[in-house]
C-alpha cells in the first residue's frame, strides 16, 4: 500500500479503558488487519500564532477549522522524510493534505519560508502561512499508535493511541520523544476514520460497552494546560 497524501473522511474519537481496548482488539481480528506501519511512534509539531489563535478557534467547535503540523514516524534526523500536513475540518468532514520532504527542508520551508518544490499542496501551505502571518512551532506531541484497516474496505481505519506526550519547549521533531502525559494510565484513545458508515459489529460493541463519541483534542488538551498555568503565572515546563 503506497503512501497516501490526500484524505477526505469522517474521524470519530472514543475514549476506552485498557480492558475495553483489549476486548475490542480481540473482536477486530475477524474484521480488521494491521496496516503497513503496524505499531509506530508518531511525532507532531503543531504550528500556531503567538496568541494560539488556531487552537483557540478550534476549541470553539466552529463549522470550519484548520491546522498545520509537521509529522514524522519515529524520531527523525535532519535528512529523514517528514510530512508537512494541512488538516481542515468542515461540517464534520476532515480533509488532510500533506507532502513529504526532509526534516531540514521542511523546517526551513515552514519557519523561514525557504522555497521548495512547487506543488498544489505547497502552494496551499504557503497561503496558510501568509494568512496567519507565519505561525511558528508551538507544541510538540507524540504518541504510540496501532493502526488497522478493514479487510473488506481499505478506506475504513481504526487507530489506538497511547502514551500521548506533549511539551512546549525543545520544539523540534529531532529532539526525541518526551514530555508530559495527556491520558490517564488506564486510557486509550480510539479514532475511527471512515468515508461512510461505521460497521455494525463496531456499533454494537460501542453500544454494549456504553462508549460514546468524544471531541477529545490532543493539541487542545495541551493548550488548556498551558492556558491554566499562564493564569497561575506558572512556567510551562519542568
Amino acid at each position: 500500500m503506497g503512501v497516501k497524501n490526500i484524505f477526505k473522511r469522517y474521524e470519530l474519537k472514543f475514549m476506552l479503558t485498557t480492558q475495553q481496548y483489549i476486548q475490542l482488539k480481540e473482536l477486530m481480528k475477524k474484521y480488521m488487519q494491521g496496516d503497513e506501519f503496524g505499531k509506530s511512534t508518531i511525532c507532531n509539531l503543531y504550528f500556531d500564532t503567538p496568541d494560539y489563535l488556531l487552537i483557540r478557534h478550534s476549541i470553539e467547535k466552529p463549522v470550519y477549522k484548520e491546522k498545520l503540523r509537521l509529522r514524522s514516524y519515529g524520531t527523525p534526523k535532519n535528512d529523514s522524510t517528514v510530512f508537512a500536513e494541512l488538516k481542515k475540518k468542515y461540517k464534520s468532514v476532515v480533509y488532510k493534505r500533506r507532502i513529504g520532504m526532509s526534516e531540514q527542508d521542511a523546517m526551513k520551508f515552514l519557519c523561514e519560508r525557504n522555497p521548495v518544490k512547487d506543488t498544489q499542496i505547497t502552494r496551499e501551505i504557503d497561503y496558510f502561512l501568509d494568512f496567519y502571518n507565519n505561525p511558528k512551532p508551538t507544541v510538540y506531541l507524540s504518541y504510540e499508535r496501532e493502526a488497522f484497516f478493514s479487510k473488506t474496505d481499505s478506506d475504513f481505519r481504526m487507530t489506538f493511541d497511547r502514551n500521548i506526550l506533549w511539551r512546549d519547549y525543545d520544539l523540534s521533531l529531532c529532539k526525541g520523544v518526551y514530555g508530559e502525559p495527556i491520558l490517564k494510565k488506564n486510557q486509550v484513545l480510539l479514532e475511527v476514520k471512515t468515508a461512510a458508515a461505521i460497521p455494525m459489529w463496531l456499533t454494537m460493541f460501542l453500544s454494549e460497552n456504553h462508549i460514546y463519541k468524544t471531541s477529545f483534542s490532543k493539541y487542545g488538551t495541551a493548550y488548556k494546560t498551558i492556558f491554566e498555568r499562564s493564569l497561575k503565572g506558572e512556567k510551562h515546563y519542568a
